[in-house]
């Protein structure tokens, strides 16, 4: 029945203009003609995907988030409901029974899922992570076996990097792989897992190579590991300062067998593989954490509209515009970074630096507007029985999660320098 609803729900999308954007976001881009210039207007297929998230997330979405925020139950009827609609899996090719959306198409889907709840929002950006290694380096048959089962039915993945002691620090983790015969014995900690409990399979990324001075790029390998394999260990659901209702644990390997029929390319090839998902995946996340502002902005705006103090509203005080205004100009400005790291990629050009300076970007100003709008309610914003207390512990992890704001400014300033010495 779910899988005959997603049906359903893909042949919605799928019916606006027989994707006609997919093909202009997942190929190199055209050139342009003379005098054609920028384009800011999004195709009618991509406001239909726009306004299908939007309608899910302020009608269904919103009334019940800070139910979710209170209880910690994670959203499986939220995110089942946006798995018929065609909103989960939107990376996965159409060849495996997928949307094939490109980065872009799918950063306006995640825009709109935040501003209703970026923990739901989070759970479903996740899951395209988990998948992001799989779409890149899969070969036929692990894709079969794995991308096409989330699309028959209602299943989660997760991506099994980071580590008690290893976080932004992707090269200085301790998880081992052993290869024994045509098996791999993986032993180590996963920590901060998302949908780490949920999850139907990981994505793992793991140190192979026995030589300790191997370098990076041969160091590590990548693997695709069912959960119920004997030795895996999940911990218990982590309380988090925010977006509670995500599903985030630790999860332990010990003498872990994995068929080498599960490793993704070959064996060394795990950093770069990881590396390029987050290319993909970090424009969505900037999208995640412009859809919070936005709300930021709106519940902001609103109020002001509506309280009133000195026998004035509070938007009749000059200082009341002039922020709301600043935190209108941040919204426009991150909304346009992602969107150019979103185009980067979709283009097929290298957008590290651009999907870097959106993460960061975006990250810092979701902060900035969560915290501002508690300043406009007061009071009020204070308190857990108005929204903006929840946006504010919410939004505090996109300058921590993907690399932290710190490390995305090295990537940035390393990426910048290498330009003036070539």
């Amino acid at each position: 029945m779910i899988a005959a609803a997603f049906g359903r729900g893909c042949r919605v999308l799928r019916s606006v203009s027989h994707f006609e954007c997919r093909a202009q976001h997942t190929k190199a881009a055209p050139k342009h003609e003379a005098g054609s210039g920028f384009n800011f207007e999004l195709t009618e297929q991509q406001k239909e995907f726009q306004a299908t998230a939007r309608k899910f997330a302020r009608e269904e979405i919103i009334p019940v988030a800070c139910d979710y925020d209170k209880s910690g139950e994670y959203p499986f009827p939220l995110i089942k409901r946006a798995w018929e609609l065609g909103l989960v899996n939107p990376y996965i090719p159409e060849s495996y029974s997928g949307l094939g959306l490109g980065t872009f198409d799918s950063c306006l889907i995640f825009e709109e899922l935040a501003y209703g709840c970026t923990g739901v929002q989070t759970v479903i950006e996740t899951n395209s992570l988990g998948q992001m290694p799989v779409i890149l380096a899969g070969n036929d048959q692990q894709k079969k076996k794995y991308l096409w089962r989330v699309t028959e039915q209602l299943l989660m993945c997760a991506y099994c990097v980071t580590e008690p002691s290893a976080g932004s620090d992707v090269a200085g983790i301790k998880t081992r792989a052993q290869k024994k015969g045509d098996e791999y014995v993986i032993n180590g900690q996963k920590m901060w897992i998302t949908n780490g409990g949920k999850a139907n399979w990981y994505f793992l990324l793991a140190h192979s190579n026995p030589d300790p001075k191997a370098p990076t790029s041969k160091a590590f390998t990548v693997f695709i590991v069912d959960p119920d394999t004997p030795g895996t260990h999940i911990g218990k659901k982590e309380l988090n300062m925010g977006q509670r209702c995500s599903d985030t644990r630790g999860i332990t390997f010990e003498d872990v067998r994995v068929p080498k029929e599960n490793v993704l390319i070959a064996e060394g090839a795990g950093f770069k593989i990881a590396m390029g998902a987050f290319d993909r995946t970090r424009p969505t996340v900037a999208a995640g954490a412009v859809g919070l502002a936005q709300r930021a902005l709106d519940e902001a705006t609103k109020y002001a509209l509506d309280r009133k103090t000195f026998g004035k509203l509070l938007v009749e005080h000059q200082g009341v515009p002039f922020l709301l205004a600043e935190m209108a100009m941040k919204v426009e400005l991150a909304t346009l970074s992602y969107q150019r790291a979103a185009w980067e990629v979709d283009s097929s050009r290298w957008n590290t630096f651009d999907a870097s300076i959106a993460n960061a970007f975006a990250g810092d100003v979701t902060n900035q507007l969560a915290t501002d709008a508690v300043q406009i309610f007061g009071g009020c914003g204070f308190n857990t029985e108005y929204p903006v207390e929840k946006l504010m512990r919410d939004a505090k992890i996109y300058q921590i999660y993907e690399g932290t704001a710190q490390i995305q400014r090295l990537i940035i300033a390393r990426e910048h320098i290498e330009k003036y010495k070539n």
